[in-house]
């Protein structure tokens, strides 16, 4: 299976970085794992409603720009869908079944994802119903991308 990851913004805490990396290490046996960092918008701290809008819309145009062809495009927010563990190694499975194992999981910066990003998505997924940062999304995901892993593997996840 491949996976890549487009997200927004770069990982600024230590303790991330790490988690993050051990789950690269981990996910290593189970998938081809690209994660792809975009540059934020810059914008000035009291920008304008219109302000941030424009720099969403320049940081959606990098992604879907970032996109591989043919990928399953999946949409991190808060509106989407939730899945539990179990459902998540199903989706996989099943997409490995069908032939078609590459799966986009976009993760959008501090101003969440432009219209055009959804749109294109052919789901979105919520990790929670809680906020979390962008970084820390990033950390969950990889995690249940790991968890759902081991499901498909047979081998032990803690229920």
């Amino acid at each position: 299976m491949r996976i890549q990851i487009i997200t927004v913004g770069k990982i600024k805490e230590k303790f991330l970085r790490e988690g993050i990396a051990d789950y690269e290490k981990r996910l290593r046996p189970y998938v081809n794992l690209q994660i792809l960092e975009l540059a934020e918008e810059r914008r000035h701290p009291s920008a304008s409603v219109s302000a941030e809008k424009d720099a969403m819309e320049k940081e959606g145009e990098r992604i879907l720009g970032a996109i591989s062809q043919g990928s399953f495009i999946i949409a991190l927010t808060i509106k989407g869908t939730s899945w539990s563990s179990v459902e998540l190694a199903e989706f996989f499975r099943q997409r490995e079944l069908a032939g078609k194992n590459h799966i986009t999981f976009v993760i959008g910066g501090d101003l969440g994802l432009s219209q055009a990003v959804l749109s294109q998505s052919d789901m979105r997924l919520s990790l929670s119903n809680m906020t979390f940062t962008h970084p820390m999304a990033r950390l969950l995901l990889l995690e249940q991308v790991y968890r759902a892993c081991r499901i498909n593997s047979g081998e032990p996840y803690h229920k």
